[in-house]
């Protein structure tokens, strides 16, 4: 494609986003939504072709000058760049699509829609646009922009204090990111005198690549989720509407991925000690995340805390590829960094379905607490199925996505194996074990949450009986779970894909080397098996079908269990499904429980009142640790804001005599 046309692209996205959002204010209320799911749905056609151009083995990059302070900003797409965009299109489409219909259940006045569906725009643009700019000034106001209209679009029901609460500790935590990403990009301006991406490897060339690496791993992981820098995301998921819950967990924890993947372009030394920090932090992520998420109640949180467990597989393959790097092994290379490249479409596809099927529930249901649910596979079935499909894919079962990339970072964990190295061994056969445990815990969460909401019966009456949702909030779904299983049995499309995107980012191709087209095979063996049980299984419940055909059939309550009277208590709870698992690891999964527990000799105990919730243990040991202390230590200074006139005009009396005194001294000139 040529220069001009690729320019002209981007030049036509932005003004489609300026029209669309000005126009947002004069079109009715019923047609808000339709012109912002067309106006992200026109930034996604040209954007992704765009994209699409480039991982055909076309280039794009231009530079415009921004003036003395900043200097000339380059923008540039490539294969990198590229695929995290297709990303980010695909789940922020599907995203509005979805939003357009989850909303209308709610009466909401024209201002605040008008407000909600400008700041989604902005917020696709800018993820785009993250993804596109190599200057690290510029790329520091797209950061900005991206966090500040994701923090407002999360805080969407302001009148609530708790989502209030929810979107300062993420705009706070966000900016600290940017904090660590600042000083990254000014020690390197120090060094070499230039904002360009480009100087950030002339700064790893000659210097140690650690300390500065580490740094951008600090700012990037607190976006992406990395224990223990994730306690903003079980706040924000569940505050925010499902749709931006859904984009959010799908694509915005994944800019901080791509962040630390684009310097992992510019390291030129240090390789192994990173990816072995790397990847250590990653599988303790993992695990921490698939124990909070068994053990919470609170359906979107459960998922929130999911997200942390599935950026800890991709960061096994980013610590895994970094370590091929320092070997000079490619097949760790390509299985590592393919592996987590894979993970990072995967996951934005399942997890947004997952928050899709979820925020259906709410919105019938009015409630996040899967205690206070039951049965509702027979009110709403497709979400029921969708979500199960979601579940499957999450456990990493096959035949859906979820399998396939996991099963190329257990090959590449293996292939390490290979290793004459004893300490990369041990460290290896750790992650192997930790990789099994979080899809062993994985498999509990989920089949906890399927039973516990849509099976048994309803626990609870509730205010209005659910129904299925409208279509429009189905054919997102739809669109997901179609992608899910083009990837299932057509891995090798996406695998010939990274093959190329991997072959460009670095030196680590060998001549002849199949990189990860050669596992697509084994892949497509294991789908079709799975399918041919899957096929069994189909055929057995034909011919049963056939067999009762005719015949008279009985319906009785789903827990019956010989019980002549059975009530809607007779049915395991997510609490009690995940209780032991929580007294196991109950010194990492804190519960703060109002009860009293019976006594060894009560035998007719009176009547009690039981409530807990579990804690996170980062935030509750470590984050309020520190946030108390400063609070602490300010409530000193309360005497300088006290509200009195008279102090205040002392305050600049003081100031200018001091200014004066120092002008006198010459210590001010």
């Amino acid at each position: 494609m040529d220069m001009e046309i690729s320019g002209s692209l981007l030049n036509y996205s932005l003004a489609i986003t300026i029209l669309g959002i000005f126009s947002l204010f004069f079109v009715p209320l019923k047609f808000k939504a339709n012109l912002a799911v067309l106006v992200v749905l026109l930034n996604v056609i040209l954007t992704s072709v765009l994209a699409f151009q480039v991982l055909r083995g076309q280039d794009f990059k231009f530079t415009f000058d921004a003036g003395a302070m900043l200097g000339p900003i380059q923008i540039a797409v490539d294969s990198l760049s590229a695929w995290f965009i297709l990303i980010i299109n695909f789940t922020s489409i599907t995203g509005a699509l979805y939003g357009s219909g989850y909303l209308k259940a709610y009466d909401n006045p024209a201002p605040k829609l008008n407000l909600h569906w400008a700041l989604f725009i902005v917020f696709h643009l800018s993820m785009v646009w993250v993804c596109m700019i190599q200057h690290s000034l510029a790329f520091l106001v797209a950061w900005e922009v991206m966090s500040l209209s994701s923090m407002l679009l999360v805080i969407f029901d302001s009148n609530k204090p708790k989502t209030l609460k929810a979107g300062i500790n993420y705009l706070v935590q966000m900016h600290i990111s940017v904090t660590f990403l600042t000083i990254g990009f000014i020690w390197v301006y120090f060094q070499t005198g230039s904002f360009s991406f480009e100087t950030i490897a002339t700064f790893f060339g000659p210097n140690s690549n650690i300390w500065l690496f580490l740094i951008f791993f600090i700012g990037f992981g607190i976006k992406a989720g990395f224990v223990p820098l994730h306690t903003w995301l079980p706040h924000a998921h569940p505050a925010a509407p499902s749709h931006v819950s859904g984009v959010m967990s799908g694509v915005i924890v994944k800019l901080g991925i791509y962040g630390i993947f684009r310097m992992i372009t510019f390291l030129k030394a240090d390789f192994l000690l990173l990816g072995e920090i790397v990847i250590t932090i990653s599988v303790l992520t993992g695990v921490y995340g698939i124990l909070n998420a068994a053990i919470h109640r609170d359906f979107k949180q459960m998922l929130a805390y999911c997200t942390i467990e599935n950026i800890g597989i991709i960061g096994i393959g980013i610590g895994l590829g970094l370590m091929g790097m320092g070997n000079g092994s490619a097949v760790l290379y390509y299985l590592g960094f393919g592996g987590a490249l894979l993970h990072v479409l995967n996951h934005s596809l399942f997890k947004s379905l997952l928050f899709y099927s979820a925020g259906s529930v709410y919105q019938q249901t009015h409630t996040r607490d899967m205690d206070d649910l039951g049965g509702l596979i027979k009110r709403m079935p497709k979400t029921a199925l969708l979500f199960l499909i979601g579940a499957i894919a999450i456990g990493g079962l096959p035949p859906f996505n979820g399998f396939i990339s996991e099963f190329i970072l257990y090959s590449g964990l293996l292939e390490g194996l290979k290793s004459n190295n004893l300490s990369e061994i041990s460290l290896l056969v750790f992650t192997l074990a930790g990789l099994s445990i979080i899809g062993g815990i994985s498999v509990l969460t989920f089949t906890k949450t399927f039973g516990t909401i849509f099976l048994g019966s309803e626990r609870k009456p509730l205010e209005h009986q659910p129904k299925e949702v409208s279509l429009i909030m189905l054919l997102p779904q739809y669109l997901i779970v179609a992608v899910m299983l083009s990837i299932a049995f057509l891995p090798q499309f996406y695998l010939n894909t990274l093959d190329k995107l991997l072959g460009n980012m670095s030196p680590m191709v060998v001549p002849g080397l199949s990189g990860l087209s050669g596992y697509s095979g084994r892949i497509a063996n294991v789908n079709l098996y799975f399918i041919l049980f899957i096929g069994i299984i189909a055929a057995s419940w034909i011919v049963r079908a056939y067999a009762i055909k005719g015949k008279s059939q009985k319906i009785e309550p789903t827990w019956g269990c010989a019980y002549v009277a059975p009530n809607n208590r007779m049915q395991y709870t997510g609490k009690s499904f995940s209780k032991s698992l929580g007294k196991i690891f109950s010194f990492l999964l804190t519960e703060e429980k109002k009860y009293k527990e019976l006594e060894p000799g009560e035998i007719f105990p009176r009547k009690r009142k039981y409530e807990s919730h579990y804690l996170d243990f980062f935030e509750n040991r470590l984050i309020n640790y520190v946030t108390h202390h400063l609070v602490y230590a300010a409530n000193y200074f309360k005497f300088i804001q006290n509200g009195r006139t008279q102090w205040y005009v002392w305050y600049g009396i003081v100031f200018m005599l001091s200014i004066f005194m120092l002008t006198i001294f010459n210590v001010l000139k």
